[in-house]
């Protein structure tokens, strides 16, 4: 099993806006003043374009996808949402608590996968759990240890318990359940998503432990981070808002492992987290002010992990 994978699919920004369908329980995100529909999306294409050439530039494979479809899609670059890729040829398919969030779900991202030389064996699908009112949204709230086989999820509006156990069962995880929180106006509500407070890479972990107010949650994800050899970093609620949580590591070029995080996420770090960090990885930053305001998410979300084998030829 590996913690990390050299293939990455991504999705160009399209209808791009703030959704007004997600900002009810995602308190990152913000009303952009001023700037017209069209210059936004100019900006968010801006962005990830400039974000694609950064990781290409370091040898990632980056698999895009592009809609010709014009559906009302304001988070579609946030992929990792509704699609996750396993080494077994398995790919998951997510209930999305947004309506215009399942338009996402598009049958030809698949079939781009596949022809990129990838194999799909099979297909575990939980959207049914909508029509419930049940949501699990993929590895925005799995945080998933690969190599040691346990998955943390941050229960919330968009992270049922019962699914997360389901999925555990289905790709053969421990789950660590816990609810992590952040103050709003004065009041602590819940975390949308576990990937914007925590990330998992082969050596280390980052983690915001004042979001977990639970003692006895905090102590059990420490101890199960620390009993797999991970070096905690800590960051603080602050550098949470700033996304230094929605990181993710990937493969460059020769193996050499990079952290991949937004200039905010940078920016907001510490020098002593920075020299932590590098120990284990080399850092790649990108700007992506316009995606994380309007989106309320970052770096990570944009990235869907693709571990799946490779067709035989």
């Amino acid at each position: 099993m590996q913690q990390t994978t050299n293939t990455i699919l991504m999705v160009r920004p399209i209808s791009f806006r703030a959704n007004e369908q997600t900002a009810s329980n995602n308190y990152y995100q913000k009303t952009v003043d001023g700037k017209s529909p069209e210059k936004l999306q100019q900006l968010a294409e801006q962005e990830f374009d400039d974000y694609v050439e950064k990781l290409r530039s370091i040898g990632v494979n980056v698999v895009i996808y592009d809609s010709k479809d014009n559906l009302d899609t304001p988070d579609a670059h946030f992929p990792n949402n509704w699609i996750s890729f396993h080494q077994n040829g398995t790919i998951g398919l997510y209930p999305m608590f947004a309506p215009n969030r399942r338009l996402e779900r598009r049958e030809d991202v698949l079939e781009t996968i596949e022809e990129k030389g990838f194999k799909i064996d099979n297909v575990i699908d939980y959207t049914s759990a909508e029509d419930a009112g049940f949501f699990l949204e993929g590895t925005g709230s799995l945080i998933l240890d690969r190599v040691n086989r346990k998955a943390y999820c941050a229960l919330s509006a968009r992270a049922d318990e019962e699914l997360f156990i389901e999925f555990c069962e289905d790709f053969e995880y421990t789950p660590i359940v816990f609810k992590a929180y952040q103050t709003v106006n004065g009041q602590r509500k819940e975390i949308y998503h576990t990937n914007v407070m925590m990330c998992i890479g082969e050596t280390f972990a980052v983690i915001c432990l004042d979001c977990i107010d639970d003692k006895k949650e905090r102590k059990n994800v420490i101890s199960n981070l620390k009993a797999d050899g991970k070096e905690l970093i800590i960051i603080s609620e602050a550098q949470v808002a700033n996304f230094a949580g929605n990181m993710l590591q990937v493969r460059g070029k020769n193996d050499k492992l990079y952290l991949i995080m937004s200039q905010a996420a940078y920016h907001s770090l510490s020098q002593g987290q920075i020299d932590t960090i590098e120990k284990h990885s080399a850092i790649i930053s990108s700007s992506l002010q316009t995606i994380e305001a309007c989106g309320g998410g970052s770096a990570r979300c944009m990235m869907a992990e693709v571990f799946l084998p490779k067709q035989q030829q």
